[in-house]
């Protein structure tokens, strides 16, 4: 089994780096296979509403990394979305991703892409807007079939500056449980599928 993480924050190794490494704790030692991809330096382009996806199972469009990103999606078995709050929201970046992926399934909804896949969301915040951006995040895999993980609490972690979050312990905890709840629900799937 493998869980695919989108870092969707401007900073590699930021304080959103740092909630979805905390999850990975734990799906590791459960034996999951776990990889990030991170939009560090990179633009991820907006959909083109060209439809040219249809029948294709992934955008056409090769000026970014989404081919790339979608084709792990696809094959992963779990997807964590990360984001820090940018204007009460997710960043730019996820957001453009998660539209072209929307549109690239909606074209492919014969081939159920991301259904009954494991989907979890974290977030980083200096103050407000932590609710909506999740909630955001969930809208997509909730769009796509896939089945949500919850944890002890909504999976947010506080702080501004990188590293800020490794302050806050209930947030820290928050994400181990994540993880241990992630890692059952795969668990349980795949004993389901055999």
């Amino acid at each position: 089994m493998k869980v695919l993480a989108i870092n969707g924050s401007a900073r590699k190794d930021g304080n959103t780096a740092l909630l979805v490494n905390t999850v990975f704790e734990e799906l590791n030692k459960e034996g999951i296979e776990t990889e990030m991809v991170h939009f560090s330096g990179q633009i991820m382009e907006p959909c083109k509403a060209c439809w040219a996806c249809s029948g294709k199972k992934n955008c056409v469009h090769k000026k970014d990394l989404f081919q790339e990103i979608f084709e792990k999606m696809t094959q992963a078995d779990g997807i964590i979305l990360g984001s820090p709050v940018y204007t009460a929201n997710m960043s730019a970046n996820m957001q453009a991703l998660l539209e072209r992926a929307s549109v690239v399934t909606d074209m492919n909804r014969s081939e159920n892409l991301f259904a009954h896949k494991v989907g979890a969301a974290v977030t980083a915040a200096r103050r407000g807007g932590a609710l909506s951006t999740l909630d955001s995040m969930n809208h997509f895999f909730m769009l796509q079939n896939m089945f949500v993980v919850g944890s002890s609490y909504w999976p947010i972690a506080y702080g501004q500056m990188p590293g800020d979050v490794q302050s806050d312990g209930e947030g820290l905890e928050t994400m181990r449980n994540l993880g241990r709840n992630m890692a059952y629900l795969l668990k349980a799937l795949d004993k389901r599928r055999r």
